[in-house]
């Protein structure tokens, strides 16, 4: 299956990266389709940040930021493309799938509202079970892991069956990359990307574009990380992700050709 490449689409006047690029709805589905056709897969909409201290936003304020861009997007889209709704929330869920959505994706693994895995089951809809501990906007208060290998697989295995209750079919897993994590936890989830695959059985989405840890590495401020971006991107392929969530799209279509095709050069165990 080739990498999906899932595009950031913010509808927030203050997300950590791109907030308050859009004016109005046509100046957002304009954004989207460009993206489409630099060749993001999917469209991923959020109307709420979810960086570290953001305030939390009502569900109808939520609803009313996406759900026009949803259903533009979803009516112009062709080739296969997909949106997604960027959610925690299970009635902002269930108002994008009915816009035309296909996808939720849910930072928190469906545990800070569980009813989102019966909306999604419910629909027949994709849905992505980020990993996270706490709340977003505290999420960084109190890191602690004894072993964040061992408990991101324990607890996203446990999203995991709880979404194969609810019905959900097609399922998978993103281990939060700077949601809740030090630099050396998300160091150590990234090295081992092809194990905790392996555990969990289901395909895997990182999303590291952009993010602080490649700050912290880089001592670049958010709008220069691109290489950072890049270089984080094409390991997590290397590693055997099976989409990645990005801003830069073109750039980053270039780096998912070029790892793919050295991943899929790459001798298997049994031809060693």
């Amino acid at each position: 299956m080739p990498v999906v490449i899932a595009a950031v689409l913010n509808l927030t006047p203050d997300s950590f990266s791109d907030g308050g690029r859009f004016a109005s709805v046509e100046s957002a589905v304009a954004s989207g389709l460009a993206m489409a056709g630099q060749g993001a897969h999917w469209l991923d909409v959020g109307g709420e940040s979810t960086r570290p201290g953001a305030e939390v936003v009502a569900a109808d304020e939520e609803i009313r930021r996406v759900v026009p861009v949803i259903g533009k997007l979803a009516g112009r889209l062709g080739g296969g493309g997909r949106v997604s709704i960027d959610t925690y929330k299970a009635s902002t869920a269930a108002a994008a799938l009915t816009a035309g959505a296909t996808i939720v994706n849910d930072i928190s693994g469906g545990r800070l509202e569980p009813d989102i895995l019966r909306v999604a089951a419910g629909k027949g809809a994709t849905i992505v079970l980020g990993h996270l501990r706490g709340r977003p906007a505290t999420m960084m208060a109190e890191v602690h892991f004894d072993d964040v290998f061992a408990e991101v697989a324990a607890e996203l295995g446990a999203r995991i069956a709880a979404a194969r209750a609810a019905g959900c079919r097609d399922i998978w897993a993103d281990p939060g990359i700077g949601f809740g994590k030090t630099l050396e936890h998300n160091l150590r989830l990234l090295a081992g990307l092809g194990e905790l695959k392996r555990r969990l059985g289901v395909p895997v989405m990182v999303g590291v574009s952009r993010k602080r840890f490649l700050g912290d590495l880089t001592g670049r401020p958010v709008g220069e990380r691109l290489f950072g971006t890049a270089a984080a991107v094409a390991a997590v392929i290397g590693a055997g992700a099976d989409a990645v969530r990005v801003h830069d799209v073109a750039e980053m279509r270039d780096v998912v050709t070029v790892a793919e095709a050295i991943a899929a050069a790459r001798p298997s165990a049994e031809n060693h």
